[in-house]
């Protein structure tokens, strides 16, 4: 029966989250109609109620909604007319977006060549409220001989023709003045704006007055809107990060504020005083040198429009809902950690604790699998502090971060070195509580179940797992409480196993009892800490110079295992010991001297090799380089063991070389082993926090996230 009720427990939660990600919240439609003489083709999307897609700018994070078409089996391109004006979204960590609720459509024109055939449509979208979940749609239209047909829910024709009617067009004569100025902080523009005999109240309160389109190398932020009740004037401002600094070449901001080469941007404006949005291009070949300074001056005595914006798509009230699903993901991903290879060492180790614990008392077995989750729960409890600490000081920071410390990586690389001697039986280790760690003593004091759990959090955190992404990409954009409320519920869902054996430890039953074989078993699991050990090696010269650092410790460690071999087999003698652990403890202070002081001089490497490939390093200068060909990125770390699964079975394979060669794939890799602030922007971007993660960049620039998990398959249909 307990079993019975654990599987239907385990069971709800999966299908709960199984739902959460595969059901639908847009329907689409299709219908071929006449509007104004013109052959046209809508595309209807209703979203579910509070939840909205991207514009072609998404805003601060998101992807705009995408279309393909087919007729006969052959892809056909379709001009569109100009999308419908969207709204602005204010997301979680004060993210704006911008995008469509509800009912809206997109335009297209249908021409004389797709009279009486089938057009088969695909669209794609992100589609988000608490949580985003991409979402695709394929449906067939079949056109007559008048250009006409329908299919799927649609909206009534007196609604689309409104919605085409209202449709922003270019104009050329604006009504709207706009001025570019230098920032007050480096590499940083102010774009300014006014508008002058108006009224507040005509400004809308969930869409910007202006929008602009995405345009290299500008990194658009938030509007500011501010008003002059005397002289009824609105006033506007965007900053804007100047990116040239990434370009290939180089493009810095100019000193004397003349470009190199005039700049178009186009911009939807929705201006207070017209019934219809409309698009302008705007070319800039100069910005003034000063003005922001005395402008933000005058605007601090003005009337500042709330920005603060409670959304249609987001009720203020709702965020215990949003919370809850975010702490499913995260429990469901700590859950599943348990399973990934970065922790099954020391997970083997709590498993081998368990059969040693077996014919205990329950009030025994609780006690150990409480302190483990302690353990966990704590380290977890530092992590969210750290990640809070280092968020509020500016730094840009990513899952897994704490592998990224050369520093850090010794000493949790010496200290399984010395567990897993002490497994193979070099030494018994006697914990404060005066239990010996190495042996069956150690089911006594509950130091050694802490210990576990703590190294079990910090081995599991470079892992990405199912659920994992969302709640943590939630997590490093929310607030302080919610960030430790997350961590702690993936600390729960990776000590579950545990807790559950302590209330109800019939379950271990099946388990094996204690007896002679667990001293052979001591010796497997030491091995697997050697193997833990090596990986974590391999870590640290991925970040650290091995030139530099490698014979220190390569000394190091086989002085360690020399002194604890000379003092298991050898002799005991106190002053020989002494002399004999005293030479690992200075090639310890030299190897740390040596990481602290050269952690700059890093192994570069311009180029990888996986197979024979040629994988470029990854810069932001090269997402600015737009050529004839398809590129595939991929982010990786020497820590992240799912990035070399993935990289063994898919890139390393035979059918990825020749997909590679038949579509002339430039390939670039960007290692993130050590800090980089680039690519933890690039992929905050994307709302992902880790690695591994691979995106491919098509011909026109437009860049497509294949997630943290790729296949063949998944690659050929992002090359079409």
């Amino acid at each position: 029966m307990l079993k019975r009720l654990i599987f239907l427990f385990i069971s709800f939660f999966f299908t709960l989250a199984t739902w959460a990600q595969n059901a639908s919240y847009v329907e689409m439609g299709a219908v071929a109609l006449k509007i104004q003489n013109k052959n046209i083709l809508a595309i209807t999307l209703k979203n579910e109620k509070k939840w909205h897609t991207y514009w072609k700018n998404p805003g601060d994070a998101g992807l705009e909604v995408k279309f393909k078409f087919k007729a006969q089996g052959k892809e056909v391109k379709l001009k569109d007319y100009p999308w419908p004006a969207p709204k602005r979204y204010i997301e979680q960590g004060n993210m704006w977006a911008y995008g469509y609720s509800d009912h809206y459509a997109f335009f297209f024109e249908v021409d004389e060549t797709l009279k009486n055939k089938e057009l088969e449509v695909v669209g794609q979208w992100l589609v988000c409220k608490d949580i985003c979940i991409p979402g695709t749609k394929t449906l067939t239209i079949s056109i007559d001989h008048n250009l006409k047909g329908k299919t799927g829910p649609l909206q009534s024709e007196r609604k689309l023709l409104k919605a085409f009617d209202y449709l922003p067009q270019k104009i050329k004569n604006d009504h709207i003045e706009l001025f570019l100025t230098k920032g007050i902080k480096e590499n940083q523009l102010a774009l300014h704006f006014m508008i002058e005999d108006t009224d507040f109240s005509s400004v809308k309160k969930d869409s910007n007055i202006l929008t602009p389109y995405l345009r290299v190398p500008l990194d658009f932020k938030h509007e500011e809107i501010y008003f002059d009740e005397a002289n009824k004037t609105i006033y506007g401002r965007i900053y804007i990060e100047w990116d040239g600094i990434f370009e290939e070449p180089i493009w810095n901001l100019p000193k004397d504020g003349k470009f190199l080469k005039p700049i178009d941007i186009q911009f939807l404006i929705q201006h207070p005083r017209t019934t219809k949005p409309y698009i302008i291009n705007k070319v800039f070949s100069q910005f003034t040198l000063s003005g922001d300074e005395v402008l933000s001056k005058r605007y601090a005595t003005l009337q500042k429009l709330g920005q603060k914006v409670v959304s249609k798509s987001q009720p203020s009230n709702e965020e215990p809902q949003s919370i809850l699903w975010y702490i499913l993901f995260a429990l469901l991903g700590g859950l599943i950690l348990n399973l990934m290879p970065c922790v099954l060492p020391v997970i083997s180790l709590k498993l081998f604790g368990l059969i040693i614990h077996s014919n205990e008392s329950k009030k025994q077995i609780l006690k150990h699998n409480l302190a483990y989750t302690a353990g966990v729960l704590i380290s977890f409890a530092v992590l969210a502090i750290t990640v809070i600490i280092l968020k509020a000081s500016g730094e840009q920071i990513g899952w897994g971060f704490q592998l990224q410390s050369p520093y850090f990586v010794f000493v949790m690389l010496m200290i399984i070195f010395i567990m897993a001697l002490n497994m193979l039986g070099l030494f018994e280790f006697v914990t404060p509580g005066g239990k010996k760690l190495g042996n069956q003593e150690m089911k006594k004091g509950l130091w050694a179940d802490f210990i576990n759990g703590v190294l079990a959090t910090i081995l599991s955190t470079p892992c990405s797992a199912p659920f994992l992404g969302t709640a943590l990409s939630f997590a490093f954009t929310t607030s302080s409480l919610n960030i430790f409320i997350v961590f702690l519920s993936i600390g729960v869902g990776l000590s579950a196993p545990f807790i559950l054996t302590g209330f109800f430890p019939a379950i271990i039953r099946f388990l094996p009892k204690p007896g002679m074989w667990m001293e052979k078993l001591k010796y497997f699991l030491g091995f697997s800490l050697i193997l833990t050990a090596v990986w974590l090696a391999d870590v640290l010269f991925n970040v650290i110079n091995f030139n530099i650092v490698g014979i220190y410790f390569n000394t190091l460690i086989g002085l360690t295992f020399f002194a604890f071999f000379f003092r298991k087999f050898i002799s005991k003698n106190i002053f020989f010991n002494i002399v004999i652990f005293a030479l690992p403890v200075f090639f310890t202070y030299q190897v740390g001297d040596l990481i602290l002081t050269k952690s700059s001089q890093l192994t570069e490497r311009t180029t990888t090799r996986t197979s024979d490939l040629d994988w470029q390093k990854w810069t932001p200068e090269q997402m600015g380089i737009i050529s004839d060909q398809y590129t595939l990125i991929n982010f990786t770390a020497s820590w992240c063991l799912t990035c070399k699964v993935n990289k063994k079975f898919v890139l390393n394979s035979s059918d990825f070389k020749q997909l590679v060669y038949k579509k002339q794939l430039k390939l670039l890799e960007g290692d993130w082993s050590k800090y980089d602030e680039n690519i933890t922007k690039f992929l905050r971007k994307f709302n992902i926090v880790g690695v591994p993660a691979y995106f491919i960049q098509k011909p026109n620039g437009e860049i497509i996230s294949l997630g943290e998990t790729i296949s063949i398959n998944k690659i050929k249909e992002n090359l079409k």
